[in-house]
């Protein structure tokens, strides 16, 4: 039986409709004829989509993930996480990911934004919140959805409404990004970004760890030092790292090397030996087949086609 929905309920949903209305029209504006889209606000990025797209290999930093239009989903070790104009994504570590297009079109693109998360702010935040913390228990999981309500919403509108102000940003965006922050605290995502934040926690040393990883992926990994240096055990690391990133730290730095040769191949023109040897693989074979592995072809005929798809994008971009 369906609920029936309180006026005041009635009342929040229209209100999230127009922000949501306001925010699609603010980012179509500013994403015509790209896909992704860098702001003079340095944590924030704009994305537009036309078509539904099968997953996409991607690395989601600590982060809010929402769409203001069409519908997307987020895969991460297995499981799927859908968000709208009704629920938006956390991210709180460093996250390997597999981004798909559920609802989009030319007439209707799906647009959104990410808003890079600053753990240090949300940490100061937390020292100061008098408000008592949720007594639910997250999941212990790196990646949640959340209800978007109106408290956060106004504030994100608000930020990317300052591009089309850009004189102001330096002064107002810092401002707006501190209230966007504090209200993500008051959402059903907030134990999620409590526990990062807190220093000493489980979740803290493995982000430290995976600081460590991207650093000195091309080294040899010995999973002791590495979890000497967050100061845990070797078998604690490796239980709560797959907890929250769905990956060993092997299969982790792994996931670093493969993306990193990918972007020497596509960006800098070397070939398959070279990026192998410059990520640090010793075997170009064993190269050639965890790259398939992942990205579902041999590095040079992937390379080929990323490279065709981005020359269409670029034909119609310049068409548009």
């Amino acid at each position: 039986m369906t609920r029936m929905q309180t006026p005041r309920q009635n009342d929040r949903r229209a209100h999230i409709a127009r922000l949501q209305a306001d925010l699609t029209r603010i980012i179509d504006r500013h994403t015509v004829g790209v896909a992704d889209r860098a702001t003079p606000i340095g944590s924030l990025m704009l994305f537009r989509r036309e078509a539904p797209a099968r997953p996409a290999v991607c690395m989601i930093e600590p982060s809010i993930v929402m769409v203001a239009q069409g519908a997307k989903r987020l895969l991460v070790g297995g499981e799927g996480y859908g968000y709208d104009p009704e629920r938006f994504i956390v991210t709180s570590l460093d996250l390997p990911a597999n981004s798909e297009v559920i609802e989009a079109s030319a007439a209707k693109p799906c647009v959104g934004l990410v808003l890079k998360l600053d753990i240090r702010l949300l940490a100061e935040l937390i020292a100061q919140d008098e408000r008592p913390p949720a007594t639910t228990r997250t999941q212990q999981a790196s990646v949640g959805v959340g209800s978007l309500v109106p408290e956060l919403l106004e504030p994100i509108v608000r930020l990317v409404a300052l591009l089309d102000e850009p004189a102001a940003i330096p002064a107002l965006a810092p401002l707006v990004q501190r209230e966007i922050h504090y209200r993500l605290l008051a959402t059903d995502q907030a134990a999620r970004l409590r526990q990062i934040a807190a220093v000493g926690s489980q979740s803290h040393r493995v982000a430290k760890a995976i600081d460590w990883l991207k650093l000195h992926y091309a080294e040899p990994l010995r999973i002791e030092e590495l979890a000497a240096r967050v100061q845990m055990s070797a078998s604690t690391l490796h239980h709560h790292f797959r907890q929250l990133t769905a990956m060993s730290p092997l299969q982790y730095q792994k996931w670093l090397r493969l993306n990193e040769a990918r972007r020497l191949m596509l960006s800098e023109g070397a070939d398959a030996a070279a990026a192998a040897f410059g990520v640090g693989y010793e075997s170009p074979s064993q190269f050639s087949r965890e790259y398939a592995r992942l990205f579902g072809a041999p590095p040079r005929r992937d390379v080929e086609a990323l490279r065709s798809a981005a020359g269409g994008q670029l034909a119609r971009a310049t068409m548009a």
